[in-house]
């Protein structure tokens, strides 16, 4: 017979409300939810702990992190595959969508190569394995400065699971680095680059833009249709560059990076995700807009751990507590990305989703999390 799990006596984070009940797990998928303190025979006594849904992660560079630790190191790739599971695993984090740069520069100052089509290969053979604690989904960073992004785009189909496809533009002087002495600092602390070497960076980021950005955009909005993938925007500053993604078809906006945007996204419908990193420091590490500020206001529907993955679930606990609505911080890590990705099957505590769960307790104002379920099964 399949194992049944119960949860009980825990504060259950039910959509649009949190109460104190139990959680039937059977199967991998939650088989009954109950109200009331009581803990049956053989049931895990929860304490009281809060139980919400597994973490969905729609844009984190962590696995790029893992294969290469510092610059100019490859670590083994299935090594760091694995590892990077583990550690998102060990985050409340079940379901993530990977992001992978597609379009290298391989000429030139500032060199960056190809590796999506490879890495992306490796971690599906894990996944079919069944190696991996967690699940795994694409998410293509299409860079529309760079040389390659149309070839690397084609080494991908509809077979692999690509959930994501995000229209990059990181050209000097606008979106993410309107202020360029952002991205010198930025640049020169991570390539170790010269006063005239970054000179040379930037002019070549600029031409590239000049000469392939309008077509490799154009490509990347059709190869996102083709893998049936949702598209999102990202650093989206305008009203003028909202309204051109909102003509792209998109479904999401990554780091909007002004309130102007973020108004904007809204007035298309279009839902905005900001980074955990952000909201836990108070500010952009860029200088742009503050997710706080734009909770504040009503434009905030998603968040991302970017790259630090334990900040998503404290990211949720400040929401809450700045809302002083626990269903509703929740959502941004759960319900709301499940929503702008199409899955159906989890992102809330009812009958017939995925059992995948969280229990945590707050300790010192932030969440201490003691158990994650992937599928049913503990994983962390």
């Amino acid at each position: 017979m399949t194992q049944e799990t119960i949860l009980a006596n825990a504060t259950l984070v039910l959509p649009g409300e949190t109460r104190t009940g139990s959680i039937v797990l059977q199967g991998g998928v939650i088989k009954d939810i109950a109200t009331g303190g009581s803990v049956p025979p053989g049931a895990v006594d929860c304490d009281g702990d809060i139980v919400a849904p597994g973490l969905i992660e729609l844009h984190t560079d962590n696995l790029e992190r893992h294969i290469q630790p510092r610059p100019k190191v490859d670590w083994p790739h299935n090594a760091a595959i694995l590892a990077h599971d583990a550690e998102l695993a060990s985050t409340g984090i079940t379901t993530v969508f990977d992001a992978m740069r597609v379009g290298s520069i391989p000429s030139g100052k500032g060199r960056y190569l190809k590796y999506a089509r490879d890495l992306s290969s490796e971690l599906l053979a894990l996944r079919d394995e069944d190696a991996l604690k967690i699940s795994h989904f694409l998410h293509l960073r299409a860079e529309v400065c760079s040389e390659t992004l149309v070839e690397e785009m084609q080494e991908f189909g509809p077979e692999d699971r690509v959930g994501i496809v995000s229209l990059m533009d990181h050209t000097p002087g606008q979106r993410q680095f309107r202020d360029i002495s952002k991205l010198e600092a930025y640049v020169k602390g991570k390539l170790s680059m010269s006063d005239a070497e970054f000179v040379e960076h930037v002019a070549q980021l600029k031409e590239l833009r000049a000469h392939y950005g309008d077509h490799h955009e154009a490509e990347a909005v059709a190869a996102a249709k083709r893998y049936g993938a949702v598209l999102a925007s990202h650093d989206d500053t305008t009203e003028a560059q909202v309204a051109v993604s909102a003509a792209h078809g998109i479904s999401m906006a990554e780091f909007p990076t002004t309130l102007e945007a973020a108004k904007a996204c809204h007035a298309h419908n279009i839902p905005v995700i900001m980074g955990a990193p952000n909201l836990i420091r108070g500010g952009s590490h860029s200088g742009n807009v503050a997710a706080h500020d734009l909770a504040e206001a009503g434009y905030l529907d998603i968040m991302s751990s970017d790259y630090v993955p334990a900040a998503l679930l404290l990211a949720a606990a400040r929401l809450s507590e700045q809302w002083g609505d626990w269903a509703k911080g929740l959502a941004t890590v759960t319900a709301n990305p499940a929503r702008a990705v199409g899955l159906e099957d989890r992102g809330e505590i009812a009958i017939g989703k995925r059992a995948d769960l969280i229990r945590f307790a707050m300790r010192g104002g932030a969440p201490a999390l003691r158990s994650v379920w992937s599928r049913g099964s503990r994983v962390a």
